[in-house]
């Protein structure tokens, strides 16, 4: 999960505990250590290749939307969906994203039994339901 808020990634790792739901969530706080980490550059060599990749498009540095660019353009890395998670409504941000190769643009819920919802339909959805393929880091 890439995003540079604080208090979401302390909720989104709350809601993910509460849904007792077995996942390895690992964080980023912004769009440089999002590809570092893709990447598997630094403190993240070891790190294993996402399933899925959870992204705000609003982060300092290099922000979701060039990280989206990145991530489709690299042949070891397009095929890991991406959800869009962000408090972002303009339909530009929509259609671009979708553009770019989004699998999913969600507005980020306004409360913790919303979030707690949204996490229960993503798991359900990304880990339990579809086929994911398997990965290698992007060197």
């Amino acid at each position: 999960m890439a995003d540079d808020d604080e208090d979401d990634r302390l909720l989104a790792r709350d809601a993910f505990q509460d849904c007792a739901v077995d996942v390895d969530l690992r964080f980023v706080e912004d769009g440089e250590e999002l590809l570092e980490y893709l990447y598997g550059h630094g403190r993240w060599a070891s790190a294993p290749a996402p399933a899925l990749i959870i992204l705000d498009l609003n982060m300092p540095r290099k922000d979701g939307r060039e990280c989206l660019v990145a991530i489709k353009e690299n042949p070891a890395l397009r095929r890991i969906p991406v959800v869009v998670l962000t408090t972002s409504k303009a339909e530009e941000d929509v259609l671009r994203s979708y553009d770019l190769g989004v699998s999913s643009f969600i507005s980020k819920p306004v409360t913790y039994e919303s979030l707690l919802l949204l996490v229960r339909t993503l798991c359900n959805y990304w880990f339990k339901t579809v086929r994911l393929p398997n990965h290698a880091p992007a060197k």
